[in-house]
C-alpha cells in the first residue's frame, strides 16, 4: 500500500532530487516538450503545474518564488510573459504525458512530458524555413557576385 508517502523520491538524495527537477523543468519551460522517463515526468509534472500557477499571476512575490525554484533568469521570465499568459484561463492540467513505449536498454518506459497548448511543428513550416535559408544563401552568392564584379 501507497499509504502516506507524499512524493516519488526516485532513489536519489535530496540535493540530487533538487536539482533533477529543477533542471528537467527548466528544460520543460525552454522547450515545451521533453523526452523522459514515466517516474520521472510524473514527479517533474507537479513541480512544473504549481510554477505555472505561480506565473499567472506576475507579481514581484510570485517571481522571487519562482527564481529560487528555477535559476535561469531567461526562462523565468519566459514564464512569466509567455507561457502563464498562455494559460491563464486554464485552471490546471498545464502538461501532458504521451507514452512512447520502453526503452531499449533497461526497458524503462518512455514518455514526453509537454506543454498542453504546445504545437508541433509540421511539414510546411519546415519547407518555409528550408526555402528562407534557399533565399538567404541565394542572396549571399549574388552579394559576392557583385562584390568580384565591381572589383
Amino acid at each position: 500500500m501507497k499509504h502516506r508517502r507524499g512524493f516519488n523520491p526516485l532513489e536519489r538524495m535530496p540535493a540530487h532530487r533538487k536539482a533533477l527537477h529543477r533542471n528537467m523543468v527548466t528544460s520543460l519551460f525552454a522547450h515545451e516538450r521533453i523526452k523522459t522517463t514515466r517516474t520521472k515526468a510524473l514527479a517533474v509534472r507537479r513541480t512544473a503545474e504549481r510554477l505555472i500557477t505561480r506565473a499567472k499571476v506576475d507579481s514581484v512575490h510570485n517571481r522571487r518564488i519562482v527564481s529560487s525554484r528555477l535559476y535561469d533568469e531567461g526562462i523565468v521570465a519566459k514564464l512569466f510573459t509567455n507561457i502563464g499568459p498562455r494559460m491563464k484561463e486554464r485552471p490546471g492540467g498545464y502538461t501532458r504525458i504521451i507514452k512512447l513505449g520502453e526503452r531499449y536498454g533497461d526497458a524503462a518506459e518512455m514518455v514526453i512530458l509537454e506543454l498542453v497548448d504546445y504545437i508541433l511543428k509540421t511539414d510546411d513550416e519546415k519547407d518555409k524555413k528550408a526555402k528562407k535559408a534557399e533565399k538567404k544563401t541565394k542572396k549571399k552568392e549574388k552579394a559576392k557576385a557583385e562584390k568580384e564584379a565591381k572589383e
